[in-house]
C-alpha cells in the first residue's frame, strides 16, 4: 500500500480523446486516478480541516471548503454564483470588484449537457471542458457565447422554463444517459425560447449574446468499470475512515463497491489515502 496524505484539492481533470484522466490532489502531491481502478483504496479522515483560500483552521467548513469568514467576506461564495442571474457587479456592491473583473466579466458560454438527462448550463469559456466534467455530462455542445456572467445567468433563466437546470447526481452515478442528438434539442430549445433571446439581445446588445451555430457536440466516456445498483453516499464526518475497491470515477465522485463519495464537498479536509 502507499499512503499520501494532505489537504484535499477538487480533482483536476484532463480530456484526452474523449475520455477524462483524473488526478486527486492531496497537500503537495498529486494522485493519478485512473490507473487505480479496480484496486483496493483505503480514506482516512484525520479531523483536521484548512480553509481552501486562507488555510486557517477550521472546525467546519462551508461552501466546499471555506472558513466561515472567507464565506462571509469572499465574492466567490457570494449567492450570486449558484444564481448568475443575481449578479450585482453592475450595482458596485460586488464584495471584491477585481475577483468580478477577472471572473464575472468575462466571456460565458451557455451550453446544453446530457448527464442525468437534458440541462442547461454556464461556465466561463476559460472552464470548457471541465465544467462539463465535474458534472458528470456524457455529451456536451456549446449553444451561446455571452458577454459576462450576468448575462449568461439571464439567458439560463430563460432556457430554465423549458429544460432542467440541475443534475440529479443519483441517477448520473448509476449509468451514462440515454444518447441525444445534441444539435436536434438545440434547435427545439431555440424554437421556443428565440423571442425571450430575441428581447435579452435588444435589451443587452446583439453582439452580447451570439448564438453558436458551427460547434460540436463534445461526448466524453467516463472511467467506470461497473456502475451501482444502489447509490450509497459516504460521508466523512460519519465515517471517516472507509476502505473498498474502487469501480469508478464521474463528476467529482469516486465509486466504490461500498458507496460513492463526492470529494468535491471535502475540500480542505486533512486525508491519509491508501492504495494498492
Amino acid at each position: 500500500m502507499t499512503a499520501v496524505s494532505g489537504n484535499l484539492r477538487k480533482m483536476r481533470t484532463e480530456l484526452g480523446d474523449g475520455k477524462p484522466d483524473y488526478f486527486l490532489p492531496l497537500g503537495d502531491a498529486e494522485i493519478p486516478m485512473n490507473a487505480l481502478l479496480g484496486h483496493r483504496f483505503s480514506v482516512k479522515y484525520d479531523g483536521l480541516i484548512n480553509c481552501v483560500h486562507c488555510g486557517r483552521k477550521t472546525s467546519k467548513s462551508f461552501n466546499q471548503g471555506y472558513c466561515f469568514p472567507c464565506f462571509k467576506g469572499l465574492a466567490q461564495c457570494d449567492s450570486c454564483i449558484v444564481s448568475p442571474e443575481k449578479c450585482h457587479y453592475f450595482e458596485g456592491t460586488c464584495r471584491e470588484p477585481q475577483w468580478g473583473e477577472d471572473h464575472c466579466m468575462q466571456d460565458h458560454i451557455v451550453y446544453l449537457a446530457n448527464s442525468s438527462g437534458l440541462k442547461v448550463g454556464i461556465t466561463r469559456h476559460t472552464q470548457v471542458p471541465t465544467r462539463w466534467i465535474d458534472q458528470g455530462a456524457a455529451q456536451a455542445l456549446p449553444i451561446l457565447r455571452v458577454a459576462n456572467r450576468l448575462q449568461s445567468g439571464l439567458v439560463e433563466t430563460v432556457f430554465k422554463d423549458h429544460v432542467a437546470d440541475k443534475t440529479s447526481w443519483q441517477a448520473m452515478l448509476k449509468g451514462p444517459p440515454a444518447e441525444r442528438d445534441m444539435h436536434e434539442e438545440a434547435e427545439r430549445l431555440f424554437a421556443e425560447c428565440m423571442p425571450a433571446i430575441e428581447q435579452l439581445q435588444a435589451e443587452q446588445g446583439l453582439q452580447a449574446i451570439q448564438r453558436l451555430s458551427d460547434q460540436a457536440a463534445v461526448a466524453i466516456e467516463f472511467p467506470v468499470l461497473e456502475y451501482p445498483v444502489k447509490v450509497k453516499s459516504i460521508n466523512l464526518e460519519k465515517t471517516p475512515e472507509f476502505e473498498g475497491q474502487l469501480l469508478g470515477i464521474k463528476g467529482q465522485y469516486l465509486m466504490f463497491d461500498i458507496g460513492v463519495i463526492n470529494m468535491r464537498k471535502y475540500g480542505g479536509y486533512q486525508l491519509t489515502v491508501d492504495h494498492d
